[in-house]
């Protein structure tokens, strides 16, 4: 007597996925809980259970802090409406062939189609396609479909999308096709069942043709394991169902030479390895027939293994995924979320029919001769081994600032997320960190830790690394006279420190301006940007002297620039001496005003006709360039109007004799 196991046996890639999705997020230490079983096992639902991950059986027991992880089978847009109002994390498992019929249905009735799908009325995969339409109709094989069309139910006429359950077998889905194929005018039919459970069901129905008894694995409520237990008897007289090996009948084997071993998508490995062992030790089955069965259940691509990097060619762009031909027996597909980091981009903008391209192998399932592949992680790879090199090289790299948290900033480089602590921001303490916001600036990475997914990074470093070579440069280049324009940094009673690239310099009060000033705020604020000169430097002790006032500044050329002998000017009387008064023409520009010139009559000292701060009208007489003075009159406008009027008296004496 022999054993013989069928080689798709067990978990289905939908299945798989699911269980590692939420095995990762227990193991992250989340709060998980599961919409429903996640998957119709038992077994797989009592190991989660022991790990802390529990079954919530409505979108209304959800909480703010759960994960809440929705099985393969999906749901509807409704629950996922109401779970994601709740706030929950929602972390999606549905196999990618149940979303692709997703999207299938939403689309068909967008379009004005009526959606129809053959499935099982109250399974939860058929419950969360119809979820994704307002009408549709759903039937459970080709008879009922058959009655409803002649019973006028439906219209002949109505544009039809017809989907079925991914489980369904299938002989009743081309039964289901053919009737509508011969009664709509306007259909269009989609082969959603999964080609995995199709091959599963014909290989069920091979082996129970050559066996005398068969046994099916797997949770009675799971209908992927019902319709295989179905199909077996259809081929064989003696199959039974069962959900472990502690449900084997010794007796049940009675007479048969060949034994087959089939399981249910939601069987998991161990429970299908404790059948055979058990079995084994019933029949006494060779040892061998053990070792055959370790060798399929574990079979595998030689050539690939999860965390390979390969090269393969895509074959397609499909609604939910891109294919892959790896050059292997196994199909390789990279889902539409692991085509790239950037959630706007669009596989079919990157990627083409033809492309060579490098993948990264997420998954290699042997029973579903799949390998599930990653552009995103092998892109995101790269970039960790290039942020790597950048922290020890010590390469700046542009980095877009996206948010202000309480330890400081963070920023996205090539797409990875980047701390910089406050004090590598280069804003000063207690300054606006919240200002950088929005900014692209340059950074160096200085610690990247794959582990933690960490990655620091400060401002600060490039900011002076930078300020260290344009000191250099402005070293290796300075000279008396040079020009710089730079930024007033601070400010002291005597003079002003101005950043002139990275170098500071001072500029003496005196030199600030041509007029008398006390303080440089006078003239120039912290922040304000002007042009200075060079006067003098010291490049050992790193000192040097700027000038602001420049020639084109001195009043005493604007004035010789744009006054003459003879004009006559407003001034403003700012010094009263016994000999005189001294008048600003200018900001820095005063003449002197005679005592004998400031009346047209003999008067006793300057007061008696002026004060400080008024503004007086005089005619500049004479200018001493070489001594720098200016002689100025008031009698000199006043003396030609007492003139006028001596003759005008003169004139009407005459005329009175």
């Amino acid at each position: 007597m022999s054993v013989r196991v069928a080689e798709s046996a067990g978990f289905c890639f939908g299945v798989s996925r699911a269980v590692e999705m939420v095995t990762q997020a227990a193991n992250e230490g989340k709060q998980v809980v599961t919409l429903g079983p996640i998957i119709h096992n038992r077994h797989v639902v009592d190991e989660f259970d022991k790990m802390g991950v529990q079954v919530i059986n409505s979108p209304e027991e959800a909480q703010k802090d759960m994960t809440v992880i929705i099985r393969s089978h999906g749901v509807s847009r409704a629950v996922y409406q109401q779970l994601e109002s709740r706030g929950a994390e929602i972390i999606d498992a549905t196999c990618p062939f149940v979303k692709r019929i997703h999207g299938i249905v939403e689309k068909a009735e967008q379009e004005g189609r009526l959606p129809i799908i053959i499935g099982t009325h109250s399974h939860p995969e058929v419950e969360g396609i119809a979820g994704w339409c307002e009408k549709c109709r759903v039937f459970e094989s080709a008879e009922e479909l058959e009655e409803a069309i002649n019973s006028g139910e439906i219209s002949q006429d109505q544009p039809v999308s017809m989907v079925c359950q991914t489980t369904s077998t299938e002989i009743s889905w081309k039964k289901s096709t053919e009737i509508a194929k011969k009664q709509f005018t306007n259909l269009k039919i989609f082969d959603t069942i999964c080609k995995a459970t199709d091959f599963r069901q014909k290989e069920a129905a091979q082996l129970s043709a050559v066996c005398q008894a068969m046994v099916v694995v797997g949770d009675a409520k799971s209908a992927n394991t019902g319709h295989l237990a179905t199909i077996c008897r259809e081929h064989c007289e003696k199959v039974c169902l069962v959900d472990n090996a502690s449900e084997l009948d010794p007796g049940f084997f009675s007479g048969a030479i060949t034994v087959g071993i089939t399981a249910g998508a939601s069987t998991p490995a161990w429970i299908i390895k404790e059948v055979n062992k058990t079995m084994s030790e019933i029949i006494n089955a060779d040892v061998a027939q053990e070792e055959s069965f370790e060798s399929l259940l574990e079979q595998s691509i030689k050539t690939l293994n999860t965390g390979d990097k390969v090269t393969g060619i895509v074959t397609r762009i499909g609604n939910t995924e891109v294919q892959v031909d790896l050059g292997t027996k196994h199909a390789g597909y990279i889902p539409y979320d692991e085509v790239s980091a950037d959630s706007t981009v669009k596989p079919e903008d990157i990627l083409h029919v033809g492309d060579e391209i490098e993948v990264f192998v997420v998954r290699v399932n042997d029973q579903e001769g799949t390998v599930q592949l990653s552009k995103k992680k092998l892109d995101g790879m790269k970039l960790w081994d290039d942020l790597a090199v950048y922290a020890e090289d010590k390469t700046p790299v542009e980095g877009k600032i996206t948010e202000e948290n309480k330890g400081g900033l963070v920023a996205t480089v090539k797409g990875i997320r980047v701390f910089i602590p406050a004090s590598q921001s280069g804003v000063a303490k207690g300054g606006d960190l919240a200002a950088m916001v929005g900014q692209t600036v340059k950074l160096r990475i200085t610690e990247v830790n794959r582990a933690r997914r960490r990655v620091i990074g400060s401002i600060r470093a490039v900011a002076s690394e930078e300020r260290k070579a344009a000191q250099e440069q402005i070293w290796n280049e300075i000279e008396e006279g040079k020009k710089y324009h730079g930024t007033v940094k601070s400010m002291t009673s005597y003079g002003a420190f101005v950043d002139i690239g990275g170098v500071d310099g001072m500029v003496h009060v005196s030199e600030l301006s041509w007029n008398r000033i006390k303080t440089p705020a006078e003239v120039i604020k912290i922040g304000d940007e002007i042009d200075v000169y060079v006067i003098s430097f010291d490049a050992e002790k790193r000192k040097i002297s700027l000038g602001y006032k420049t020639a084109e500044m001195n009043p005493w050329n604007q004035f010789m620039t744009n006054y003459n002998v003879g004009d006559v000017v407003d001034a403003k009387v700012v010094k009263l001496m016994t000999f005189g008064a001294f008048a600003e023409i200018l900001p820095g520009v005063d003449g002197l005003i005679h005592i004998s010139q400031i009346a047209n009559r003999r008067i006793g000292k300057p007061e008696d006709v002026l004060s400080e701060g008024q503004v007086v009208t005089v005619k500049i007489t004479e200018v001493d360039a070489e001594a720098k003075r200016i002689s100025l009159s008031i009698r000199a406008l006043l003396e030609p109007v007492a003139e006028e009027e001596a003759a005008e008296e003169a004139v009407e004496a005459e005329e009175a004799e």
